[in-house]
């Protein structure tokens, strides 16, 4: 029978007046996988900060409420803590170094030291890294995840599927590691991908390590999970067994209502329509996502999808035509060509993008809910705006930037405490929502779109992808959606393009079998001829 490893006991966390957990007891064994389910704001990331002993719980008050590893009651005032004692953490944002290799971060701070004389007299401050130690041991690590990935790449030349190999690699390449928390693992991993890393969790699991599995793909939790745990709203509202339960009673228990049955698609009779997106001869020096000689021609109200591998380019195409990224080819939008070295002029024109980096691209993390999602609207379109002075000077109109936020915030079931709260302390899907808000509030004629709903839970994704198809359908909206979930793009779109090797291999109808899209994403030569007319 497996020891107890760890054991949480009456937790409680609020923030200010914010209650995110109540009450929340449950137990993991040694060498058990525990999913760990809910919808965006429902406390998952709140929980395993407190069992991470991440910082900001301590510099926010703590949390009530007792926590035991094997047997005995810690409470971590940091996450060197929580390391030492045996419990590693994949986030779902990076947190690798992107000038140092993949072997640099997989032993990053636990370096191998030469032998030395100098180092009995001098001690470790004198001592040299060998870095043949350090590559042979993230060889190791790496051997562990089945997948090619060269421990001398640097990180930031590395697709993002490989970014997230290279994180959970140096969490299994600690001696100690106990117990290993994993926050949507999956999410920027193709379905290929994400077996690997299932088989992966099942190995370590045999070993004696037990996982945190935290992810709204439910078909993984089923699939590799001993228990599941669903929280809703702070509230715990159970832990069963995987083999006792199934999708659906999951799904009712995380958002307290019935999804319903998926929406059959319906094919546009117009589909035949005007170019308003010409693209030819793409190249864009995209780390990790480059795209190389890449033609496409995007429909006026369509909705396209971009699908393919990790790596092959699908999210290099929006960031090359928004000048975001060094680019070269002929992009004509409305038959006028666009100026790649000048992403204002192109945004000026009636085209948007909503970066599949939310942190780094997509908000201000200081600022309010409010004027994030009203920005683009305030400086492309000068929006939000009231004259002052006979007309002379403007000034924002702060009534209509927060009656904006309060119709997105209601629209997409942001949760948050109100507009003013600032977006680096939502959760990372609501953050992706108010992205999203961004988008329909400046409401483009040609809308970019990377990985609209990565990290987000089923719920607030079905709320993404029909606002989508919403806008699309009443306001004519034309959207270009990259995604590496291929079951979205057929869901939503009216033709899907599969990127490979930075080109496009072949577009299909969503409907198309199954068989078809696989051979294209895989470089199957001969498996599926792209249609002339595309």
């Amino acid at each position: 029978m497996e020891k107890e490893l760890l054991r949480i006991e009456g937790v409680s966390k609020s923030f200010g007046e914010n209650i995110v957990l109540k009450d929340i007891n449950f137990t993991i064994k040694e060498g058990e996988i525990v999913g760990l389910v809910g919808e965006n704001g429902a406390g998952k990331s709140t929980l395993m900060k407190i069992i991470f002993g991440m910082s900001v719980i301590s510099e926010t008050g703590g949390y009530n409420g007792d926590m035991f590893l094997e047997g005995k009651k810690v409470s971590f005032k940091s996450s060197f803590d929580a390391l030492n004692a045996g419990i590693g953490m994949v986030h779902q944002e990076f947190s690798l170094i992107p000038g140092f290799k993949a072997s640099e971060n997989i032993v990053l701070n636990r370096e191998s030291l030469e032998k030395s004389y100098l180092k009995e007299i001098f001690g470790d401050r004198i001592s040299k890294i060998s870095f043949e130690k350090d590559k042979e041991r993230a060889k190791v690590a790496i051997s562990h995840l089945g997948i090619d990935l060269d421990v001398e790449t640097k990180v930031e030349e590395m697709p993002v599927a490989h970014m997230q190999f290279t994180e959970i690699a140096r969490e299994i390449e600690r001696e100690n590691t106990k117990l290993l928390v994993l926050d949507e693992p999956t999410a920027v991993l193709t379905e290929k991908e994400a077996e690997i890393l299932l088989k992966t969790m099942k190995r370590l699991s045999s070993e004696g390590i037990a996982i945190i599995f935290i992810t709204h793909r439910l078909d993984e939790i089923m699939e590799v999970s001993d228990r599941v745990i669903v929280l809703r709203d702070g509230i715990m509202m159970s832990e069963v067994e995987t083999s006792k339960t199934d999708v659906d009673e999951i799904t009712k228990l995380m958002i307290g209502r019935d999804i319903g049955e998926k929406k059959k698609r319906e094919l546009k009779d117009d589909i035949e329509g005007e170019i308003i997106l010409d693209i030819k001869n793409l190249w864009v020096n995209m780390p990790g996502e480059k795209v190389k000689n890449l033609n496409l021609k995007v429909r006026k109200g369509e909705i396209l999808g971009l699908g393919g591998m990790a790596g092959q380019g699908k999210v290099g195409v929006a960031n090359g035509v928004m000048g975001l990224c060094e680019a070269r080819g002929e992009i004509r939008y409305k038959g006028e060509v666009l100026n790649l070295k000048n992403p204002k002029s192109i945004l000026e024109k009636g085209l948007y993008f909503v970066s599949e980096d939310r942190k780094e691209v997509g908000l201000i993390l200081d600022e309010n809910i409010n004027l994030n999602i009203a920005y683009p609207s305030i400086y492309i379109k000068e929006e939000f705006l009231k004259s002052k002075v006979f007309g002379l000077l403007k000034s924002l109109n702060n009534e209509a930037i927060e009656r904006n936020a309060k119709e997105y915030i209601e629209k997409l079931e942001i949760k948050c405490i109100g507009g003013h709260q600032k977006v680096g302390e939502l959760s990372g899907g609501n953050q992706q929502k108010v992205c999203l808000a961004k988008a329909f509030t400046i409401n483009p004629e040609l809308l970019f779109i990377s990985e609209p709903t990565r990290g987000i839970d089923i719920g607030a994704k079905k709320i993404v992808l029909e606002t989508l198809k919403e806008y699309n359908k009443n306001s004519g909206m034309t959207i270009v959606l990259a995604s590496s979930e291929l079951e979205e793009l057929r869901s939503v779109c009216d033709r899907v393009a599969i990127v490979t090797e930075g080109e496009i291999a072949g577009i299909l109808a969503p409907d198309d079998d199954i068989l078809k899209f696989g051979k294209l994403m895989t470089g199957v030569k001969g498996g599926v001829k792209n249609d002339k007319k595309n």
